[in-house]
């Protein structure tokens, strides 16, 4: 989310390990097209991801419907300002903009509200589940329209004793911009390497569809010096060491994760006469898993 932020100092606390449970990866369905965020080609034909170890967290986000996110997992971050990217939404901690469906997720919706603004939310595991090396992932169905800037991703949990971003590290597992709706991405940002320098590659639905049409599952996996990313099981890239120009590797730390819906900026640009509110952003579940 190339998004700059300042929090209180929080003590780091560990997830409680959930039942032991090993999972295969998706099988890949069929081959897709890749590009780098410059348009050039990235990585060549997806590989399918390995098979993970045991389940160690996950949310799956049952209860009622219109009930609350649970608050022994997640924080919910409030306010405007633009969040260091011109954005438009004020995040809200309101029902109206986050909660379960009663079906098993957790539904994220922006909204246009009477006077010309939107609220949204945003959703983080900081100081509660921040996982450092193993599997990520979430099973999502995006929203669609342009100036839709939905994101699953995470951050370095030293942002939160004292490091900034970006010398405290930021791993964007899903981002999408809505005028992109067949293309999500993923990037890493440190310190030398951020914002419009980060440093990533795209992942294109393998038949041309949008992502919003259906769910798909995100993942990264994370070893010392290297974070692989995937789409339904599809590896599209691997950034290691080597990929950050001689700067600083700062990855190899607990990062918490985050999910939010963002309205414009800078990266998507801004809603217009097409863009449709409200819009939902519709997560099934977020698991992690250590390393296989």
């Amino acid at each position: 989310m190339r998004s700059t932020r300042f929090r209180t100092t929080r003590t780091t606390v560990t997830a409680a390990a959930a039942a032991a449970l090993v999972l295969s990866a998706s099988l890949v369905a069929s081959a897709a097209t890749q590009h780098a965020p410059d348009g050039g080609a990235a990585q060549a034909a997806p590989e399918v991801s390995a098979a993970v170890g045991a389940l160690t967290w996950s949310d799956e986000f049952d209860g009622a419907a219109g009930s609350a996110p649970n608050p022994a997992n997640w924080n919910q971050e409030t306010g405007a300002g633009g969040w260091g990217n011109n954005e438009l939404q004020n995040y809200t901690s309101s029902r109206d903009n986050s909660a379960l469906d009663g079906n098993g997720n957790l539904v994220i919706t922006a909204r246009q509200d009477g006077n010309g603004g939107y609220t949204s939310a945003r959703l983080t595991t900081a100081g509660k589940v921040e996982p450092t090396f193993g599997r990520v992932e979430a099973r999502i169905k995006i929203p669609r329209g342009q100036g839709i800037w939905p994101a699953f991703w995470m951050l370095g949990g030293q942002i939160d004793s004292g490091t900034p971003w970006p010398d405290s590290g930021e791993i964007d597992i899903m981002e999408n911009v809505g005028f992109e709706p067949h293309m999500v991405h993923g990037t890493i940002h440190g310190p030398g390497y951020s914002g419009g320098a980060g440093i990533g590659a795209a992942y294109t639905h393998p038949q041309g569809w949008s992502f919003a049409d259906d769910f798909h599952t995100f993942a990264v996996d994370r070893e010392p010096g290297r974070i692989t990313w995937s789409v339904d099981g599809n590896v599209y890239q691997t950034r290691t060491t080597a990929d950050v120009g001689g700067n600083q590797w700062v990855f190899d730390q607990p990062f918490f994760m985050l999910l939010n819906v963002a309205v414009g900026g800078n990266w998507p640009g801004y809603p217009d006469g097409t863009t449709q509110f409200p819009q939902q952003m519709v997560v099934d579940y977020v698991r992690v898993y250590d390393q296989g």
